[in-house]
């Protein structure tokens, strides 16, 4: 089962500098994220969403190939095309992982000009991303986690000595 887990930061851009050091940490194999995005609410308000998953380039990439493959067996050129639409239009339409109506609601709950990441972890070495998401100084907002491993999560990123592992 996977953890939500969604931090708050003081400026629009810390949360995509926390977004590549999760990248980082995954191909380090040290967390496996499942979903992840960063939400903005820029100096007017407007609260933008940044999927870490591009699903419509995903679903015309998947669809373009199960249609050049239907061309190629049926001697048909026009497959490959419906198949990238269909494909794409599939991928815009998902939504998988953490629900964009809750990062939108919960994005417009933030102060204008800052930002927030939301992950869903599978799995992670808790000692080792913690120490390396503590320089990033956030606010825990909301988690599934435990209040005893939301507090030590809280800890980390305030920078207290008393963060132990997850």
């Amino acid at each position: 089962m996977s953890d939500l887990i969604v931090v708050g930061f003081k400026d629009e851009f810390k949360a995509d500098e926390v977004m590549n050091e999760l990248r980082r940490l995954q191909s380090e194999y040290l967390v496996d994220l499942e979903d992840a995005a960063v939400v903005i609410r820029n100096q007017e308000g407007k609260v933008k969403i940044k999927q870490a998953q591009e699903l419509v380039g995903a679903g015309a990439v998947g669809g373009g190939y199960w249609g050049l493959l239907l061309g190629v067996i049926f001697f048909n050129p026009i497959f490959p095309l419906i198949g990238a639409a269909a494909g794409a239009l599939s991928g815009a339409l998902s939504d998988i992982g953490i629900n964009d109506d809750f990062m939108r609601d919960l994005g417009g709950t933030i102060e204008p000009g800052t930002s927030a990441i939301f992950v869903l972890v599978r799995k992670s070495t808790p000692d080792r991303v913690l120490a390396d998401l503590s320089k990033f100084e956030g606010k825990v907002l909301r988690t599934s986690l435990s209040k005893e491993d939301e507090a030590k999560l809280q800890a980390a990123l305030s920078k207290q000595e008393t963060a132990i592992a997850l």
